[in-house]
């Protein structure tokens, strides 16, 4: 099935793990995790306990670093039947401290498909997550001066688009999201009437794994950003 992009005038952009490398270091927190605690449990029970209480705390927290760390701490409680160390908890704040000073790594091909896209589209990001460390990444990936507008919403579902292009005045059929996620990404952005193109990323946390059923003719799946210019440019 051929998609037609004549209509499109504004594009957004998922950030994390479409613009820049994110859920490798979530991964790589997650191993030195459990290492801390391997005295108290294997680590697929370390895996599968810090997994069910991110999702508990989503309604919390929400999604970022910040929440992950105290999810961290809560596990380690847990886990260890509250024995776990000052030492330990300290080695856990710090994990999460490093992912925050993470210098950004912008993935293959980002910045030029910006480039060559900025005057024919109007851009936006349209992420999840910590409002302080998403703005932090922005202006350390010096992306910036390619968006019109930046948003970072508390969570991707149907009708948090719909307010969004509501509030922008973007009419749904000239908006197209690019990003790595079926369940945020692609998934609701199809259900209101807009266009998606997926670009999957390597690592994918478990949370935003769906199996995709409906509309799987509806949307383009590309191996890399810099495919896009294809259709777009």
């Amino acid at each position: 099935m051929e998609i037609d992009f004549k209509k499109i005038k504004v594009v957004g952009f998922d950030a994390d793990d479409t613009l820049w490398v994110n859920e490798t270091y979530f991964r790589n927190a997650e191993e030195k995790f459990a290492s801390l605690l391997d005295n108290y449990e294997t680590k697929n029970q370390i895996d599968q306990e810090l997994f069910k209480t991110e999702i508990k705390n989503l309604e919390l927290y929400g999604y970022g670093i910040k929440g992950f760390m105290l999810s961290m701490i809560e596990s380690a409680l847990d886990l260890s039947n509250n024995r776990i160390s000052q030492t330990r908890i300290v080695e856990i704040l710090n994990l999460g401290k490093e992912m925050l000073l993470h210098p950004v790594e912008l993935l293959d091909g980002v910045e030029e498909v910006l480039e060559k896209l900025k005057d024919k589209y109007r851009l936006i990001v349209l992420t999840k997550g910590d409002l302080l460390d998403q703005e932090r990444k922005l202006e350390k990936s010096g992306l910036s001066k390619y968006f019109h507008h930046v948003e970072v919403l508390s969570d991707k579902k149907e009708d948090n688009y719909k307010n969004l292009l509501n509030h922008l005045e973007i009419p749904v059929e000239e908006f197209l999201m690019i990003g790595n996620s079926l369940k945020s990404d692609v998934l609701p952005i199809l259900n209101i009437g807009a266009k998606a193109v997926h670009i999957p990323f390597h690592t994918t946390w478990q949370h935003e794994e769906v199996k995709l059923e409906e509309h799987k003719n509806d949307h383009l799946t590309l191996n890399t950003i810099s495919d896009i210019l294809e259709y777009l440019n």
